[in-house]
């Protein structure tokens, strides 16, 4: 016993010098890295002064997006756009030239902080952030009898200078971080594929016996029924065809959220009003809530809700949130809101169940996470649901919030970017 924890602190010793030692080479290659760096630098910056000093194309057309001069059948805009695209491509080349390969951001300006063009990748401004002002001479400044300064800035550039060396200490440090976390990663990689394979096994049988044979049979039962129909009994078919096809959208579900996983493109993305579709939505819920005996409300702020969305997706996203609202409620009191705020359409929806705990608001986005309860689940389910509609809020770049408490009811906030005032319907 005494010899194995000695051997384990001869090992811990061990690893913990060569790290030690294999900073102090890190340390010492990257600053030999940097003074490398600032020589290319300012190689560079000789070029693009030279470059940059008599009037050509790129200079042209560079003054004029600087001016605003009406000179191309263009608008502002455009020209500015074009301008910054160019001007990045011919640093990028210049840079490239010059033994520099990375990520760059830049902004042309005056000395008295006057902005006139910025790079189309701007970076936040932080410690790492690293600038290189080069002083322009000869025809830009002279258009706008000005000093001009193209700044040059690059972020994080240790990954940089590390891609830099020669390869003799990343490989030593990778292979000591290895021989560290292979143990771990057998042990994870074990416990985890028993779990995958498991719940896959489980979600293909439920599946298969609850997903393909209602809808066959649903399917097969409104045809038949439609042959001798009155005005009485049409509302009634119309909701079991409404069934059939939620049924089938849980089907989509599983194929989409495979799609999206193997990151197949799955979404036509088109500007549209929401308002319009939110109104048929809660208007199908309504007819629903009717027949089940379920308290429903929906409210939408006038106006319209310019978004850029894939309207299937999204509908079947807010579909799903209140048929979650129905389901974990004994005596369901659902609203659905909807409103302008700060640039972004936010969908609110309110039901009074059962809640969630502090403890699983973390876990229920995950795909197959069900929130236990016991050995049984009330509420059939594959943990499906959630998964899919943070995906697709994600996929609209915007975000999926829960307040909620045990035995309080969910508060569900969806928050979805509007267009902006330009490209608005």
């Amino acid at each position: 016993m005494r010899r194995k924890k000695l051997y384990i602190g001869i090992f811990i010793v061990s690893v913990l010098g060569l790290f030690v030692v294999q900073y102090q080479f890190l340390r010492v290659g990257l600053n030999l890295a940097k003074v490398q760096f600032d020589k290319k630098m300012a190689s560079a910056g000789m070029d693009i002064q030279e470059d940059l000093n008599s009037e050509n194309q790129l200079t042209f057309l560079v003054a004029k997006a600087i001016t605003g001069e009406d000179y191309f059948k263009l608008s502002l805009d455009s020209v500015e756009d074009a301008s910054r695209f160019f001007l990045n491509d011919f640093l990028e080349q210049r840079l490239v030239s010059n033994g520099i390969d990375t990520d760059f951001s830049y902004r042309l300006y005056t000395r008295d902080s006057t902005d006139y063009l910025k790079s189309p990748t701007v970076f936040k401004k932080d410690e790492s952030l690293i600038n290189y002002p080069i002083e322009l001479k000869g025809y830009l400044p002279q258009v706008i009898e000005k000093p001009l300064i193209l700044e040059l800035q690059f972020q994080d550039l240790n990954k940089y200078f590390l891609s830099q060396l020669n390869g003799l200490t990343i490989p030593a440090l990778i292979f000591i971080i290895a021989i560290i976390l292979v143990v771990i990663w057998i042990l994870r990689s074990f416990y985890w594929q028993s779990n995958v394979i498991t719940t896959t096994n489980e979600f293909i049988n439920n599946l298969t016996h609850e997903l393909k044979t209602p809808v066959f049979s649903i399917g097969l039962a409104t045809k038949i029924l439609e042959d001798d129909l009155d005005e009485r009994q049409k509302p009634i078919v119309h909701l079991i065809r409404q069934q059939v096809e939620r049924l089938k959208r849980h089907i989509d579900q599983v194929l989409d959220l495979a799609s999206l996983e193997s990151g197949k493109k799955i979404f036509d993305f088109k500007d549209t009003d929401l308002r319009p579709v939110l109104l048929q939505l809660c208007a199908d819920f309504k007819l629903l809530a009717e027949m089940e005996d379920i308290k429903f409300s929906c409210e939408l702020q006038q106006g319209k809700y310019p978004v850029k969305a894939e309207v299937s997706h999204l509908e079947n996203a807010i579909n799903n949130l209140l048929d979650n609202a129905k389901k974990y409620s004994d005596q369901p009191e659902i609203s659905l809101k909807a409103s302008l705020q700060n640039k972004k359409l936010v969908i609110t929806i309110k039901d009074n169940g059962i809640g969630i705990s502090a403890k699983e608001k973390d876990r229920i986005f995950k795909k197959f996470y069900r929130v236990p309860n016991g050995n049984l689940h009330k509420v059939k389910g594959y943990g499906l649901g959630l998964s899919y509609v943070k995906e697709i809020i994600k996929k609209h770049r915007g975000t999926i919030t829960i307040e909620s408490e045990q035995n309080k009811g969910t508060i569900v906030s969806v928050h979805l970017p509007l267009l902006k005032e330009k490209k608005q319907l």
